[in-house]
């Protein structure tokens, strides 16, 4: 489409002589750079620390918060006026922590003290004053999307200043954040975190022992029943519902013994032949059974890694690995029954003839609960920018504090006693001829609950961005401060650093994966 509209004709009116260009429209009285442009009562919202939040926000009567004149920017002051999308605001302290649509400007630093024209020069040389924001727990400064796609809000003049651990996770501290779809510059600003906080340490486990196992069963002598069955087993349950079982005794007869069973459960590889069943008596005299096996200890969980995620709320870290459980210990096997007659030897005419039956093998202890892992360190953020947000950072100094270190490892439970097996059955009393029955095996104690490894240490990062568009400017200075040290893991030495949590980044400008569908926590 042509711009050309005043135009000279020849006699033919079909020839265009020449035309002139269409002047430029003059500026309006808001135009201008927020350093130099006046500062007029059409043109935005006035806020003061000694100003009142019934007042129009004009220069003669401004309001007292930011948030509130920042809604009366987005809206208008009443009266059918059109919105100014424009907040000039005091230098001077506001401890509140204020949310800005993106094309909603907040210029600071303003003169307005008695006499002051709300200029920038003016204001004690305009950032040496500058409008300061700093609430005592949150986010500062946190831009969301405004209503069309491309509006951009001008920070200009502000400190934004984070205290301490003072974000949502009681541990992090970050000054701005800019949501999904939210676009700023930031001018002649200053962006402050403070220091964070230390994850905190895992739980520990019970340091009582897990849950013992019954002892075995005793065998029924020798001549006290027709039938003399083997001791029936016994059987522990662990609250996570896992069991160790002793092995049945083996039963008692007239010329030869049962064998006992096996204890439960049988490790997948056995050569040492733990929880075997005891053989019972025939040519040669029975056997006990084998005690169970230990169960394997928990071991040392993995410490934290990788860098976190970014969330609407900001950062939010890794904790270390849970410690594993420690399994059950194998019951014992159950020893071998005996029998009653022999070249010289069977019960009397007048009493039941069954021989000696085994004892059962006792069952073995539950294994120990792990402990919990470190926790995360906070980070130290200047500026958080989310998935489509767009920062432009110049002529501003952004510093950030320490992070805190991560979190030690819980340490874990040790297992429980195995028990003893049964005894076997008596031989007949004053038959010094006759064979007695075999013990059945003790079980194994359970494997200790595994440590627990140290959680991730925290950052401190000037800028940190997922899928965001970030521009820094030569004239931004990024001072970050140190980050935190990985947490060592439970029952760790200071130089053991098996299961102990990465350290923290310290960086002036990251930028960190799109999280998973659901980040672990």
């Amino acid at each position: 489409m042509s711009t050309l509209t005043a135009c000279a004709y020849t006699d033919l009116c079909s020839e265009v002589a020449g035309c002139a260009p269409e002047p430029e429209p003059p500026p309006g009285p808001c135009a201008g750079e927020p350093g130099t442009a006046p500062a007029l009562d059409l043109c935005g919202v006035f806020v003061s620390a000694s100003g009142n939040d019934r007042s129009p926000g004009t220069k003669d009567a401004p309001v007292k918060t930011l948030q509130h004149a920042i809604g009366l920017a987005a809206s208008g002051r009443g009266r059918g006026e059109a919105p100014t999308r424009r907040v000039y605001a005091c230098g001077g302290s506001f401890e509140e922590a204020i949310t800005l649509r993106s094309g909603i400007d907040l210029w600071g630093s303003r003169r307005c003290d008695e006499g002051g024209d709300w200029s920038y020069e003016g204001s004690f040389g305009g950032p040496d004053h500058p409008t300061i924001i700093a609430p005592p727990v949150g986010v500062p400064l946190r831009v969301i999307a405004g209503e069309q796609a491309d509006a951009t809000s001008m920070v200009f003049g502000v400190r934004a200043a984070a205290a301490d651990a003072s974000a949502g996770d009681g541990k992090s501290s970050i000054a701005m954040i800019l949501s999904p779809g939210a676009r700023a510059s930031v001018r002649a600003s200053a962006i402050v975190a403070g220091n964070a906080r230390d994850g905190e340490p895992g739980e520990d486990a019970s340091r009582e022992r897990a849950n013992y196992g019954p002892a075995g069963n005793d065998g029924a002598d020798a001549c006290t029943v027709d039938f003399a069955t083997g001791a029936l087993a016994v059987v522990t349950v662990c609250d996570d519902g896992t069991e160790s079982t002793g092995g049945d005794g083996g039963y008692g007869g007239l010329e030869s013994g049962g064998d006992g069973a096996p204890g439960q459960p049988e490790p997948v590889e056995n050569p040492e032949g733990h929880g075997l069943a005891g053989l019972g008596a025939n040519m040669m005299r029975c056997a006990k059974g084998e005690d169970g096996a230990e169960g394997a200890n928990g071991g040392r969980a993995g410490g934290a890694e990788g860098a976190g995620y970014l969330t609407e709320d900001g950062w939010i870290g890794v904790r270390g690995e849970n410690g594993k459980k420690g399994s059950v210990g194998q019951g014992g096997g159950g020893g071998g029954g005996s029998r009653s007659r022999g070249e010289m030897t069977a019960c009397p005419a007048s009493r039941p003839q069954a021989g000696a039956a085994g004892g059962s093998g006792g069952s073995g202890g539950c294994g120990g609960l792990g402990g919990k892992g470190g926790g995360y360190g906070g980070s130290s953020i200047g500026i958080v920018a989310l998935s489509g947000s767009a920062l432009t950072l110049e002529a501003s100094r952004v510093t950030t504090g320490n992070g805190g270190h991560g979190g030690v490892g819980g340490t874990g439970q040790p297992g429980g006693y195995g028990r003893p097996g049964g005894y076997g059955g008596k031989a007949f009393f004053g038959d010094d001829d006759m064979w007695p029955a075999c013990h059945g095996g003790a079980g194994g104690n359970g494997g200790r609950g595994g440590d627990a490894g140290g959680g991730l240490g925290g950052h401190s990062l000037g800028v940190a961005s997922v899928g965001a568009y970030v521009a820094l400017a030569p004239s931004a200075i990024v001072k970050e401060g140190r980050a935190g040290a990985g947490g060592l893991a439970g029952n760790a030495g200071p130089d053991d650093g098996v299961g102990k949590g990465h350290d923290g980044i310290p960086m002036f400008w990251y930028r960190f994966d799109a999280p998973d569908p659901a980040p672990p926590q």
